[in-house]
């Protein structure tokens, strides 16, 4: 059951959930080091559109406003910089609107075929409906610096330079060598391009006090629909830190992708879902499509009596918001109170500062004060106050009327801007008139407001310059209504649109995703795992047998082999070059089957003897030991339950050793894959200029990259299984010691230093039990101590509880 159902399952849902989670090195960022250069752009950019807009101005006023000159350069400057103020205020004037609207038909027209001549004295091109913005090549031309690489900002075509490499007379090391080089500058390059394309898009698109505020030093997001700060969450990709840099915050360490869906799928995962809200009914459609689910409407208690009367429309906001106060001002002396809804925390100020010079006491209620939200509202609705607020007023709660409210008029709704969807612009209609009270609601718009700006009307611009309208005259008509009503129907089919494509995307996740869960499922608690393992080998097999399946060439097969498997497989060249090979994998594999059950019993057996003299020796102070195993490459602490591990021959370790590799491999592969799937999501756009659906061929992509996920994920679990093994401590130079043999584990004795430390050097996390770097392990390879509650005091010093450090994801 859930609560503002159309707020969680409609609002929410263009934005997937994503759980992340740290990178290494995630704090050597580049956004302090490209930020002049992208202000030094912003500052080239704003010239440009100045010069555009004044030579719109005039060429319109000689009557040349066709798409060529008046109207080429009045798009020009819209495409460059569509907030510039004086932009907006020029296209409030009479006629200009038609004009920008015309040229931007003829240059979006023919596949944007004439859109060069548009962005050709541009150094970016903002594409507001899509929230996209991107660079030109005098953009990057401007900041790559002099004495640079002129490619310093431009990918190289990996393809074409490996193949050059390829073809070039050169030593296979020194092939090597150039495509290493070549692939660490492309990494470099990509790095350095994304990070000026995210502080773009934060100097652009975001700005402070709409979409996000700055306080106690953090960036922190303004939910758009309610007003209210999302604690804890951040904009992926690393735009929140592009928009840290921007606003001289300390910069976070950048994270990367562990899980997403979309709230689409997460809720539909639920056998049974409903949920209630007073704004649904102009939604049904969605609701229905989406998640199968009826809207009901359900009458009121009392009859409703508020007056909702017509929007009253401006040219300016400057005029509109004098007007509001004006009303302010009357509705107050009536006696009545006044909640005015804003849609930003920039606007709530403007409008609190107006009224500061008028001298009239109010209530500011936003992102900044929403922890007075409780007491704001308690007072809202007694006579003569006067509450400003974010869409957040009382969301799910009742303004209480003063007393002789109800006898002037109750409660008067100003709404100061018509928000993109009508559901919200009900609910704030929906603060008055509650239970049968009396009440009122306004809305106050200019030709000016965001809504109007990029979705409005032609209409309403042309009917206000036919009247003749001038300077701080209104007009209010049911007709006006209905346009913007339109304009908000428009943004809500738009909006629509891009949850619908985001679901149809997420589908194609959604099927992997259960894939690799139920599998990771498998080895989280235990079922089905040695199936599982049992498969990956097979797998492997076949798939280094299907290889050669051409060439038929033996010593490259057995070197494959060797390799990937750790053993020479038994086959000589005769049979290599005759069977089938299906057959050979499926001898490959029962050879690896026997191979690595003896593996795992010598192993048992290796350790058998030092568990049971730990448990001698110590058995009543240590509860668990921590055994570490390596294949060479990586390394892993396991955590085991010492007198478990005893009574069952160690066969829990080896269960733990399956289980803990294969989480850590499936992890480490997904979150690698996310990454590629986002990737692969942007560059099928492109296909549309090709006449291709990109969906299509990202579903056809995205099933061979998912298969060659699963190869590698088993290529590396039975990889690390074939050779694991128990590190064997090297002796000092300086200390002469008689040799030892490989499976004698006397040296892994626990002493008393050992034991104060234990559960503190080894323990971790089990998503990070593996290193992936080469190192050579010189570690004593098995500790124990006593036992540590989950609540007690963690022995590290860091003064959390246990479970929340060096215990964190153990039983």
């Amino acid at each position: 059951m859930v609560d503002e159902v159309d707020s969680v399952l409609v609002d929410d849902a263009r934005t997937p959930l994503i759980i992340s989670g740290p990178v290494p090195r995630g704090d050597e960022q580049q956004f302090h080091i490209l930020k002049p250069r992208i202000e030094r752009l912003l500052e080239a950019q704003k010239k440009v559109i100045n010069q555009s807009i004044t030579e719109a101005k005039k060429l319109i006023s000689e009557g040349k406003a066709d798409k060529e000159n008046g109207g080429l350069h009045l798009y020009r400057a819209y495409r460059g910089l569509p907030k510039n103020s004086a932009l907006i205020k020029y296209l409030s004037e009479e006629g200009n609107r038609q004009i920008l609207q015309k040229a931007e038909h003829y240059y979006i027209g023919e596949q944007q075929r004439n859109m060069p001549k548009v962005d050709s004295e541009l150094y970016f091109a903002i594409d507001e409906k899509n929230n996209s913005v991107d660079l030109t090549e005098k953009g990057l031309a401007l900041i790559t610096q002099s004495g640079e690489d002129p490619h310093f900002f431009i990918l190289p075509d990996i393809a074409t330079e490996l193949a050059a490499i390829e073809k070039m007379e050169a030593t296979d090391e020194e092939k090597t060598q150039r495509k290493d080089a070549l692939l660490q500058d492309y990494a470099i390059k990509a790095d350095r391009i994304h990070s000026v394309q995210q502080l773009l898009k934060a100097y652009t698109l975001f700005d402070k006090d709409v979409e996000y505020v700055v306080m106690d030093g953090k960036v922190k997001i303004v939910d758009e629909q309610t007003g209210r700060i999302l604690d804890g969450r951040r904009y992926s990709d690393g735009l929140h830190q592009a928009i840290e840099a921007k606003e001289n915050v300390q910069v976070e360490a950048a994270t990367q992708t562990f899980a997403t869906i979309t709230l689409q799928n997460y809720f539909r995962m639920y056998h049974k879902l409903a949920g209630m809200t007073g704004t649904a009914e102009t939604e049904a459609g969605e609701f229905w499509e989406i998640y199968k689910l009826d809207v009901v409407s359900i009458p009121t208690n009392l009859p409703i009596v508020r007056k909702d009367q017509q929007d009253l429309v401006y040219k300016t906001k400057r005029e509109k918001y004098k007007a509001v106060i004006d009303e302010i001002e009357a509705l107050r002396g009536a006696g009545r109170p006044v909640l005015v809804g804003t849609t930003s925390v920039e606007v709530s100020e403007l409008l609190s500062r107006m009224l500061q010079q008028k001298k009239i006491p109010h209530n500011v209620l936003n992102a900044k004060q929403h922890s007075r939200e409780a007491q704001i509202v308690a007072e809202a609705g007694l006579s003569g106050a006067v509450t400003i607020a974010t869409n957040m007023a009382g969301r799910g709660t009742d303004i209480k009327l003063g007393a002789g409210v109800k006898e002037s008029g109750g409660l008067a709704i100003i709404g100061t801007e018509r928000h993109e969807s009508r559901r919200v612009d009900r609910q704030l209609r929906g603060r008055a008139g509650r239970q049968g009270d009396p009440g009122s609601s306004q809305f106050f718009v200019s030709l000016e407001d965001e809504l109007m700006r990029l979705f409005g009307s032609e209409r309403i611009a042309s009917l206000m310059d036919k009247m003749g309208h001038k300077e701080g005259e209104v007009l209010q008509h049911g007709m006006i209504s209905k346009s913007i009503e339109r304009a908000q129907r428009k943004v809500e089919e738009n909006n629509f649109g891009i949850r619908k494509r985001l679901l149809e995307y997420d589908d194609v996740m959604n099927a992997q995703r259960d894939v690799i869960y139920k599998r990771r499922n498998h080895a989280l608690f235990g079922d089905r795992l040695s199936i599982d393992l049992d498969n990956a080998m097979y797998d492997v097999c076949v798939d280094l047998a299907q290889q050669f399946a051409d060439s038929r060439d033996l010593d490259a097969y057995k070197l494959e082999v060797i390799k990937h498997l750790a053993i020479e497989p038994e086959v000589d060249a005769t049979e290599f070059g005759k069977t089938d090979m299906a057959v050979i994998g499926d001898q490959l594999y029962h050879q690896v089957k026997d191979f690595y059950n003896r593996k795992m019993a010598a192993l048992r057996e290796q350790m058998t003897p030092t568990l049971n003299q730990i448990l001698a020796e110590n058995g009543d102070r240590v509860d668990n030991i921590v055994i570490p195993f390596t294949d060479g490459i990586r390394m892993l602490q396991l955590y085991a339950d010492l007198k478990q591990a005893v009574a069952q021959e160690a066969k829990p370790v080896i269960q733990t050793l399956e289980k803990t590799i294969t989480l850590g491999m499936i992890d480490e592969a997904w979150k690698d894959h996310l990454r590629a799937m986002d990737d692969l999501r942007h560059s099928v756009q492109m296909a549309s200029y090709e006449q291709k659906d990109p969906l299509l061929i990202y579903k056809f992509e995205a099933f061979n990259l998912f298969k060659q996920m699963l190869l590698e994920i088993n290529r590396n679990i039975v990889s690390f299984l074939l050779r694991a093994g128990i590190p064997i401590q090297e002796a000092p130079p300086q200390a002469a010691r008689r040799p030892q043999p490989a499976t004698d584990m006397s040296h892994l004795q626990v002493n008393k230093a050992e034991i104060d430390a234990a559960g503190q050097d080894y323990a971790a996390d089990e998503h990070d039990l593996y290193d992936g770097e080469e190192t050579q392990v010189k570690r004593t390879p098995v500790q124990a101590g006593p036992k540590i509650g989950r609540n007690d005091l963690c022995p590290c010093g860091s003064g959390k509880k246990y479970k929340n450090c060096h215990g964190k994801g153990l039983q």
